[in-house]
């Protein structure tokens, strides 16, 4: 179990404040901030300390793509591993600290609910680099932010489903509605309707990162109101399309062998690019506050479209959604980036 940190000496006595600490204090600072960059100059040799913490269980999908992604770092022997998982958002800031305490050089992370405490732990460990979830920027000087920007993925499996519904109805049950689940729920919308402009939708978001069952009542109600194929961006998702027969798309990772004929696309995150481009700055002294977030873009190999069964996808779609795919890679199509709130609009 990790340790509660000490707290700090107060910094006014007697309510005044005392002038001469103050500047102890601020010469203490600026040398723990030169100190810090000293460190990151100076570069980490192999196995650099790794921990990272997860407010919900590694096998969760979008936490699973980075656990995975640093138990290969640590198969190469290129960090060594620790972390800690469902930690309650009230605890979130004591884990952290306790990392950086004991030495982390880089602590990995998603920060979503708790954005000011996290970003006021790495003003207080300059020397120890930071890797968050955000849906902010990064702060400098060791405050890195990435998301999963698989949104080029999504809008082609959006393709997929409105070529495959027949309702014309199209259900999508997300987490919360915040950007980063968003951005992918409206670029899956806008690829539906590029090739079927009849398509309707039905959103529900179940307020919560991880409630299979909540997820699958979500999606019963949906196909109780028509819809033939759902967006599955939830875990339970996939076990309502399969018992009632209808059709499913994944998110972020590639779960068609569990639901054979039931999922028919998948849009796929690979954390790998992003983690292994911190390890390495971190090795050669150069991490500094910056946005991690384009290493999951498909050009980068941090996002991909799952292979598509010709038994479950027909040929001709199959060689539409190709086509697009290569247009995405060389530039020549561009998928939104949009972070509003998706609405119904059955």
């Amino acid at each position: 179990m990790l340790r509660k940190s000490s707290g700090s000496l107060p910094l006014f006595s007697s309510g005044v404040l005392d002038r001469r600490r103050l500047l102890a204090l601020g010469a203490g600072a600026l040398a723990l901030t030169v100190a810090g960059r000293e460190a990151f100059a100076a570069g980490k040799a192999k196995p650099i300390k790794v921990a990272a913490i997860y407010t919900v269980p590694v096998e969760q999908q979008w936490v699973s793509r980075i656990h995975k992604a640093l138990k290969a770092a640590e198969a190469r022997g290129d960090i060594t591993y620790k972390f800690s998982e469902n930690v309650a958002n009230t605890d979130y800031e004591r884990v952290m600290r306790q990392y950086s305490e004991e030495g982390a050089d880089l602590v990995v992370g998603e920060v979503f609910a708790v954005e000011r405490p996290a970003r006021k732990v790495a003003a207080d460990y300059p020397q120890t680099a930071y890797l968050m979830g955000s849906s902010f920027g990064p702060t400098k000087p060791n405050f890195s932010v990435f998301d999963n920007f698989i949104h080029e993925p999504s809008f082609l499996t959006g393709m997929v489903a409105g070529k495959a519904t027949k309702s014309n109805v199209i259900g999508l049950v997300g987490g919360y509605a915040i950007p980063e689940v968003n951005r992918l729920m409206q670029a899956f919308m806008e690829g539906a309707v590029s090739v079927n402009p009849n398509v309707k939708f039905i959103v529900t978001f179940i307020n919560s990162w991880y409630d299979p069952p909540k997820a699958k009542e979500a999606a019963f109600a949906q196909i109780d109101k028509g819809a033939d194929v759902l967006y599955a961006e939830r875990f339970g998702v996939s076990d309502a399309a399969k018992e009632r027969g209808v059709k499913a798309i994944g998110n972020v990772i590639d779960t068609s062998s569990q639901y054979p004929g039931t999922i028919i696309a998948s849009a796929l995150w690979q954390m790998e690019p992003t983690i292994d481009k911190a390890i390495g700055r971190v090795m050669d002294g150069t991490f500094a506050a910056a946005d991690y977030g384009p290493y999951s873009y498909m050009a980068e190999g941090g996002a991909s479209l799952a292979p598509l069964d010709p038994k479950l996808v027909p040929p001709e779609v199959i060689e539409m959604v190709l086509v697009k795919e290569k247009e995405i890679k060389d530039g020549l199509f561009r998928v939104n980036v949009n972070d509003g709130e998706p609405k119904s609009t059955l």
